[in-house]
């Protein structure tokens, strides 16, 4: 595998945990499958126009945590362009958030589709303040047997950390699940922890924060799967 270049989308804030833990997290994934990996941040303002060529020319798509983001509509086309392209996509905690959002709006067709963090009388909160905010928490997290997750960790269920207070609203999952996303992780309690696209190379939504794992010197597997999957389209010229 050569090297392989990652679109970060977000606002860089290196006061935040995760901003500071992602550039680890690919260090150690790429010494793990031996390629280079190199990354780029793109601030979601930069984006509110549309897709740059700079984004475009990224074998893999990470939208980071620490929403709301400066621009909702950057963000969202960001993650659009992942979808649409099958460009292999990571969305962590806010990046769970806002795939889930626009996969409600550009596919689903829920218009009124919201983010409840940034309209909080909105009559449709896809996204919804957790029954329990799961700031600075760890848990466990369960995932459904056959899925991507369960076959990229090799086990039934892993202990993850979180940084979030808001998620999918229950009352929206029967509708977004009727096609190709699908949950793939829920906690001991039930509730939705991770999502993924089926019919899409890797577009995986985790609201957990795999990417701390670096702080602890620790390669996490699932950033390991992403830049994998990042060097396969590479490889292929796609």
């Amino acid at each position: 595998m050569s090297g392989v270049r990652i679109g970060l989308i977000g606002d860089h804030d290196p006061g935040v945990t995760a901003h500071r833990a992602i550039p680890l997290a690919l260090e150690l994934a790429g010494a793990r499958h031996g390629v280079a990996v190199a990354f780029e941040w793109f601030a979601t303002e930069a984006l509110a126009g549309g897709v740059t060529a700079a984004l475009a020319g990224c074998d893999g798509i990470w939208c980071v945590p620490a929403s709301p983001y400066r621009s909702e509509a950057g963000a969202l086309s960001g993650i659009r362009f992942a979808r649409e392209s099958r460009r292999p996509f990571l969305g962590t905690c806010g990046g769970f958030q806002h795939a889930v959002l626009e996969y409600a709006r550009n596919i689903l067709g829920l218009a009124a589709a919201a983010h409840a963090e940034t309209e909080p009388g909105a009559p449709e909160p896809v996204i919804a303040p957790l029954s329990c905010a799961l700031v600075e928490a760890s848990g466990a997290v369960v995932f459904a047997p056959r899925s991507r997750l369960a076959v990229i960790y090799g086990a039934a269920q892993a202990v993850e950390t979180y940084h979030c207070r808001y998620g999918l609203n229950p009352e929206f999952e029967r509708r977004l699940v009727v096609g190709p996303l699908r949950v793939v992780a829920r906690d001991t309690a039930g509730e939705v922890r991770a999502m993924e696209l089926i019919d899409h190379p890797f577009f995986v939504l985790t609201l957990y924060q795999p990417e701390r794992a670096a702080l602890g010197g620790k390669a996490h597997p699932l950033v390991n799967a992403f830049v994998a999957a990042a060097g396969v389209r590479r490889e292929a010229g796609a």
